[in-house]
């Protein structure tokens, strides 16, 4: 980042939970948007109403405008749409790439750097609602990084900027990484879900309330044991 001009035009691939978010942290480090993809009715709703001055553009013209693209879509989506850039040339040289999937390293851009670019995977370590309120859940999470070895710098610089603490990941290390997360927040919602479910068959109105401060004071004392 320090041989850049440090403010980038970025563009955001995605406008589901994850993109505009990102977008919103990344503008307020000072980078400048270019454009957001949105297909479905709902990705537009959010993209104009969290991004009303980006402009929504389709993938190749987010491409061509951007020096930094960001793809927030699905782990599954992700390859083909590597592939797919790559055989219709859309790439530039020198061009940042980077991608959210929790599954996938730097690897997943293999096709592309023939062309020139530079790929980079970050994934922020939280639930997100697809609301600005995630903003302000990035400062002070962790943001798994994932990049090759001359150009980590880059990564860690930008999931600082996003108020977030770098966790460099391996490549090879990144499916047992999404793997970890998926498993903690699958259960934890289980448990809450029975909790809860109990707890309204007893007749209480408001079980979050009840639950609220004991799955934080929990959760909270056994992450403790795996501090410093």
């Amino acid at each position: 980042m320090s041989e850049r001009s440090g403010r980038l035009g970025v563009g955001i691939v995605g406008a589901g939970r994850v993109g505009p978010v990102l977008a919103l942290a990344l503008a307020g480090a000072g980078h400048a948007l270019t454009g957001i993809s949105a297909i479905s009715a709902e990705s537009r709703e959010r993209a104009e109403s969290l991004l009303p001055q980006v402009p929504v553009l389709d993938v190749p013209e987010i491409v061509r405008r951007s020096e930094l693209v960001l793809f927030a879509v699905p782990g599954a989506e992700l390859p083909g749409l590597v592939h797919g850039l790559t055989d219709t040339g859309a790439w530039q040289a020198g061009q940042l790439v980077l991608h959210t999937a929790p599954e996938y390293g730097h690897s997943v851009f293999a096709p592309a750097l023939a062309a020139g670019v530079i790929p980079l995977a970050l994934h922020p370590a939280i639930v997100f609602s697809g609301t600005s309120l995630d903003v302000q859940r990035l400062v002070g999470s962790t943001i798994a990084v994932t990049a090759p070895t001359p150009v980590l710098p880059i990564a860690q610089a930008l999931a600082v900027e996003m108020g977030a603490e770098p966790l460099v990941i391996a490549d090879a290390d990144r499916p047992a990484y999404a793997e970890a997360l998926a498993a903690a927040a699958e259960f934890s919602r289980a448990v809450v879900r029975q909790s809860a479910e109990a707890l309204q068959q007893l007749g209480v109105v408001r079980p979050n309330h009840v639950l609220g401060g004991v799955v934080r004071s929990a959760i909270e004392d056994e992450l403790s044991r795996f501090g410093e």
